[in-house]
C-alpha cells in the first residue's frame, strides 16, 4: 500500500510539473483557459485579463480546496485568445454552459430558463414565452426562474392589453388594417375564440389598425418593464378623456384596467428610491448547495423576485458564488440595468463592470451599499436567498437520497465498478421504416442533462431494421468520442431500448470504435428485463427498486425524445410540395409564389406570364415551375 502511495505522488508531481511548463508558454493577453483531465473532459473554465499570470496563480500556496482538487486531476491546459475582456466573459459563460465543468460554479438547468419575447419585427407583434434567444428584431425580458409565474403574468397582461398569440402571418394593408398571408390561412375567415373572450383585437380580420395595435403593444412593454405607475397615470388620463367625450363604455373598460394595474402596484411590498432602476442580488451557500436571489427594481419598486439554483459550489464563499452568477446571468440576460447592488464585494468587479457596460451600451455601476434603503434591500435579498436555499435543500436531499440508492442498486445488479456517473440511453423511432431517427439522452448523477441530448437522422437509408439503425447510431456517436473527446465523453453505462438484438447491435458498434470496455445493457419493454453481454438470462430488478424506476425513467425519456423528433421530421416531409423539387425555387421564392397564388393548385391554374411576374421568378423559371406542377 505504501508503494502505491509513492507511485501516485510521483505521478501527481510529474503532472503538476507538466502543467506548470504549459503555463509558461501562455501569452500575456486576455482570453479563456480550460483545465482538462486525462480523458479530455473539461474540469474548469475561467477567463483572464492576462492568461499567463492568472493561470500561474492556480499553482500557488493559497488556493481553496476546490481548486487544489481540480489541479490534482488536471492533465492538460488549453486557452482561447479573445479580443477583449468583455469577449472573454461571454466565451467563458458559453463554455460553462456547453461543458458544465465539475469545478465551476454553474447555473442548474440553465438552458430551461424562460424569457418573454415581444416580436417587434412583425406588423402585428405577438407576446409569448420562449426558451431560446436569437431574433434580433424582437424584444426579450428575462431570464426568469419560474415558468408558472411568467405564464400568470402573461395571462394578466393579455386581459389588460389584448394581443394575438397565433402563428398566422398578418401584414398591414394600404389602409393599415391587418390581413393574413396567404388569405386562405384563416380558417373560415373568422377570428378565433380569443377575440370573443376579449383577449385579442383580431388583426387577422382587419379589426384594428397597425398603429392602434402597436400602441397596445407599447403599453404591454411598459407593463413588462415594471412601469406600473407610468401606466396607471396614462390610463387615468385616457379614462378622463373618454368620460369627457361621453364614451362611457370605453371609460368603464379603462376604469377596470386601472383597477387591475393598481392592484398589481399594491402587491409590490417594498419601495426604494423614486424612479430608480437597479437589480439587487444576494447569495446563500450551504454544504455545496447555493442559491442566488434577484430583486428587479424598476421605477423604485420591486417588480419581480426570482431565485436561481447553482451547483459546483463546494467550498466556495457567497462572494465567489455571486461573482460566478453575475458573469453567467448577465451574459444571457435580456437587459442589463444601470446599477447592480450586491451585499459584499466580488472578485474582478472592474472586469465585470466593463463587460456589463458593453452589454448595456451604457454605464453600469456595481454598488456595495453601506447604509440606507439599498443596504436594507441587499440584506432583505440575502434573507430571501437563505430561506429559498433551505426550502430547495429539503427537496434536493430527498431526491439525492433516492438517486444515490438507485445508482448503487443499478451498479450492483450490472456488476459495475461503481455507481455510473454518466448514463446514455438510445432509442430508434420510425413508421414502417420511413423518417427513421434516433435519440441519445444523457443522465448525469441520476439527473437529466438535457444540454447533452443529441438527435440522429438515419444514414443507412429508410429501412425497417431497428438493429442496423441502432448500430449505425452508436457507431457515429462513439466515433465522435474517438475524434472529439471534449464534447462527447465516454459514458459509464449505455442503455438501449430493446432486447438481445439491440444489445448485439450495440456491442458491434462499440467493437467498431474499439470501446468494448464500456458497460452496455438493453432494457426490454415486456417484462422490464435487462440484458447484458456474456449472460444468457436477463437481469430482473425488483419491482419496487429505485434502480428499476431510474432505468425506466431514462428509457421513457429516450423514447419521448425520439418520438418528438420523428414527428417533426415526418411533419416536414408531409408538407413538402412539388415546388421543393424545382431547381431555382428556394424558401423565399416558394413563399412568394404561395403568397401570390395561395396554393399549388393556384400556381397550376396561373399563366406563364403571371408566374414570371412574381419577384425573382422570370420566364425561364416560370416554365420549369409550370412543367413541375402540371406533371
Amino acid at each position: 500500500m505504501r508503494l502505491v502511495g509513492i507511485l501516485e505522488d510521483v505521478d501527481r508531481g510529474s503532472r503538476r510539473e507538466s502543467l506548470e511548463a504549459q503555463v509558461a508558454s501562455f501569452p500575456g493577453a486576455p482570453g479563456v483557459y480550460l483545465f482538462k483531465d486525462g480523458k479530455g473532459r473539461v474540469l474548469y473554465v475561467g477567463k483572464a485579463d492576462v492568461l499567463r499570470d492568472r493561470v500561474r496563480a492556480y499553482f500557488g500556496p493559497t488556493l481553496d480546496v476546490r481548486h487544489v482538487r481540480m489541479v490534482e486531476r488536471a492533465e492538460r491546459l488549453e486557452y482561447v485568445l479573445t479580443g477583449s475582456i468583455s469577449e472573454a466573459f461571454l466565451l467563458e459563460a458559453n463554455l460553462i454552459k456547453q461543458h458544465r465543468p465539475r469545478y465551476n460554479i454553474r447555473l442548474k438547468d440553465d438552458k430551461s430558463y424562460p424569457y418573454v419575447k415581444v416580436t417587434l419585427g412583425e406588423d402585428f407583434p405577438r407576446i409569448l414565452r420562449t426558451r431560446t434567444l436569437g431574433d434580433r428584431a424582437a424584444r426579450y425580458f428575462g431570464p426568469f426562474a419560474n415558468a408558472k409565474a411568467v405564464d400568470e403574468s402573461l395571462d394578466l397582461l393579455q386581459k389588460l392589453f389584448p394581443y394575438r398569440t397565433c402563428k398566422l402571418t398578418i401584414v398591414a394593408g394600404d389602409d393599415g388594417r391587418g390581413r393574413t398571408v396567404p388569405p386562405s390561412a384563416l380558417p373560415g375567415g373568422r377570428p378565433c375564440l380569443l377575440f370573443h373572450l376579449r383577449r385579442c383585437t383580431a388583426p387577422c380580420v382587419g379589426n384594428t389598425t397597425k398603429d392602434d395595435y402597436r400602441t397596445t403593444i407599447d403599453k404591454s412593454v411598459l407593463f413588462l418593464e415594471g412601469r406600473y405607475e407610468t401606466l396607471a397615470r396614462d390610463t387615468r388620463k385616457e379614462m378622463q378623456q373618454a368620460s369627457d367625450a361621453l364614451a362611457f363604455e370605453r371609460a368603464a373598460t379603462l376604469r377596470d384596467r386601472l383597477a387591475a394595474i393598481e392592484r398589481t402596484l399594491d402587491r409590490q411590498e417594498v419601495h426604494a428610491y423614486k424612479g430608480d432602476d437597479f437589480d439587487v442580488l444576494a447569495a446563500a451557500v450551504s454544504e455545496g448547495d447555493a442559491v442566488v436571489q434577484v430583486f428587479r427594481v424598476r421605477d423604485g419598486t420591486i417588480v419581480s423576485r426570482d431565485h436561481f439554483a447553482l451547483e459546483g459550489s463546494e467550498g466556495a464563499a457567497p462572494a465567489d458564488v455571486l461573482g460566478s452568477f453575475l458573469r453567467q446571468h448577465y451574459a444571457t440576460a435580456a437587459a442589463v440595468p444601470p446599477e447592480i447592488v450586491v451585499p459584499t464585494p466580488v472578485a474582478d468587479a472592474g472586469g465585470f463592470v466593463v463587460f456589463a457596460s458593453e452589454r448595456r451600451a451604457g454605464p453600469v455601476r456595481l454598488l456595495v451599499p453601506q447604509r440606507g434603503k439599498k443596504r436594507h434591500l441587499a440584506e432583505l435579498a440575502a434573507r430571501n436567498a437563505e430561506d429559498a436555499l433551505a426550502q430547495e435543500r429539503v427537496r434536493w436531499l430527498a431526491d439525492r437520497g433516492k438517486t444515490d440508492t438507485a445508482l448503487r442498486e443499478l451498479a450492483e445488479a450490472l456488476g459495475l465498478d461503481g455507481p455510473p456517473k454518466r448514463i446514455e440511453c438510445y432509442d430508434v423511432s420510425h413508421v414502417q421504416g420511413t423518417s427513421v431517427v434516433s435519440s441519445m439522452v444523457v443522465f448525469e448523477d441520476g439527473r437529466a442533462a438535457k444540454h447533452a441530448y443529441r438527435r440522429f437522422r438515419a444514414k443507412v437509408g429508410d429501412r425497417n431494421d431497428d438493429f442496423a439503425n441502432m448500430r449505425d447510431t452508436l457507431r457515429r456517436r462513439f466515433q465522435r468520442s474517438v475524434n472529439d473527446g471534449d464534447g462527447w465523453p465516454i459514458p459509464d453505462l449505455v442503455i438501449l431500448d430493446g432486447g438481445k438484438g439491440q444489445l448485439s447491435a450495440g456491442q458491434a458498434a462499440l467493437s467498431d470504435a474499439g470501446l468494448l470496455r464500456v458497460p452496455i445493457a438493453a432494457l426490454a419493454k415486456e417484462r422490464e428485463e435487462l440484458f447484458v453481454p456474456a449472460r444468457p438470462d436477463p437481469i430482473l430488478l425488483p419491482r419496487t427498486s429505485q434502480g428499476l424506476y431510474l432505468v425506466q425513467r431514462i428509457r421513457d425519456e429516450a423514447h419521448r425524445f425520439a418520438v418528438t423528433y420523428h414527428q417533426n421530421v415526418r411533419a416536414k416531409r408531409a408538407v413538402r410540395s412539388v415546388l421543393d423539387d424545382v431547381d431555382g425555387v428556394g424558401p423565399a421564392r416558394k413563399r412568394a409564389l404561395l403568397r401570390r397564388f395561395g396554393s399549388v393548385r393556384g400556381i397550376r391554374e396561373a399563366s406563364l406570364d403571371e408566374l414570371a411576374k412574381v419577384a425573382g421568378v422570370g420566364p425561364a423559371l416560370a416554365g420549369r415551375i409550370k412543367q413541375a406542377v402540371e406533371s
